[in-house]
């Protein structure tokens, strides 16, 4: 099998991306398993592996290219797909003596940032690359750069001209979807309807497939306390959950339950081995048990043993997977970002672009 294209977005210049897109890189099995091509500036990535080898002893070269054609891939020196957008002079510091950059958003991290997606997604749909993987951007900056999106997701729905789609998360064997994001928690209640459920319900079975899995078994989480306690909290689950289900399971699809599952307890049984992905109702619904699980923090060290996680949006005509945080403007350029969710993306970008080859 021909290893994948994987075009990795180095996230805002001015954010921990290009550090820990370094740092991922400095693994030779990523080499063995895919051809990676970073989407990004050549004097971020520059400065990043310079602040990488002080800080981490990781030696690593940045070559630059103006095409996909042009990368060799090769173990040791990372493509650069060159946008250009970012003087050597725009960014602060000094990596001989690596400490945060402070900037936060600006208008400027945000407009590369944007443009740094829009460029991978052209490559996705051309067909020049098999998968893509996002650093984080800042939906501040991008905003202030006058692209007014909530984030990734929105970017790649409307670039693609999708209109069906959602937000995976996963760690390890914990995945979840969602039936909305962005958006308020009371908006979010009113997005609680029949035909979304149903929607997002079939988009998590098609992933789990995309991903290998030949059966997936899903879990559907309740909105309400004890999913509503018969209509007493609420009636989302009568009027809308249940009749999604319903039909979700007249189509073949396997939902254990039967029925929705209250979310006290749908995350646990999951990590069980009860399901393979779990569809939500809300953000933060799906994201906090994630996150639990995903990121550990050594409160005895005072730093971050572990931010794990994946963030893939399904429903997408290319593939696309991303790290699950965010720019860390607190500390970007200190060098002691933490490269395991990327680590984790790029893993799923090589194990959908496989499975879609094998098609």
């Amino acid at each position: 099998m021909n290893k994948p294209i994987l075009g990795i977005t180095m996230g805002d210049p001015f954010g921990n991306g290009p550090e820990i897109t370094v740092k991922a890189l400095a693994d030779k099995t990523v080499y063995d398993r895919c051809r990676p091509l970073v989407v990004g500036d050549v004097t971020a990535m520059e400065y990043a592996a310079k602040v990488a080898e002080k800080v981490s002893g990781i030696s690593m070269k940045i070559r630059g290219v103006r095409s996909v054609g042009e990368a060799n891939y090769e173990y040791g020196v990372i493509d650069v797909y060159d946008l250009g957008l970012v003087k050597a002079s725009d960014i602060p510091g000094d990596p001989e003596n690596p400490k945060p950059f402070g900037l936060g958003a600006t208008a400027l991290g945000g407009e590369a940032a944007f443009q740094y997606v829009k460029k991978v997604i052209e490559l996705a749909m051309a067909g020049e690359v098999d998968a893509t993987v996002t650093n984080a951007l800042s939906k501040e900056a991008i905003n202030m750069a006058g692209h007014h999106y909530s984030g990734h997701t929105e970017i790649y729905a409307d670039y693609t001209k999708t209109s069906k789609y959602t937000m995976m998360l996963a760690h390890n064997e914990l995945r979840v979807v969602h039936v909305s994001t962005h958006v308020s928690l009371r908006e979010a209640c009113d997005r609680v309807k029949k035909d979304r459920v149903l929607d997002v319900i079939r988009i998590a079975n098609e992933g789990c497939k995309a991903i290998g899995i030949k059966e997936p078994k899903i879990a559907v989480a309740g909105l309400n306390p004890h999913c509503g306690e018969n209509g007493m909290f609420g009636t989302e689950e009568i009027e809308e959950i249940q009749p999604a289900i319903d039909a979700a399971m007249a189509e073949g699809i396997i939902i254990p339950e039967k029925k929705p599952t209250p979310p006290d307890t749908v995350f646990s049984k999951a990590l069980g081995g009860w399901y393979d992905i779990v569809v939500v109702m809300y953000h933060d619904q799906g994201h906090i048990p994630l996150k639990v699980k995903g990121f550990v923090y050594n409160k005895a060290e005072g730093h971050w043993d572990a931010v794990a996680g994946v963030n893939v949006t399904l429903g997408l005509p290319i593939i696309r997977a991303s790290v699950d945080h965010g720019t860390g403007f607190g500390h970007a350029g200190d060098g002691h970002a933490n490269e395991l969710s990327l680590v984790n993306a790029m893993d799923y970008g090589i194990r959908m672009a496989n499975a879609k080859a094998e098609k």
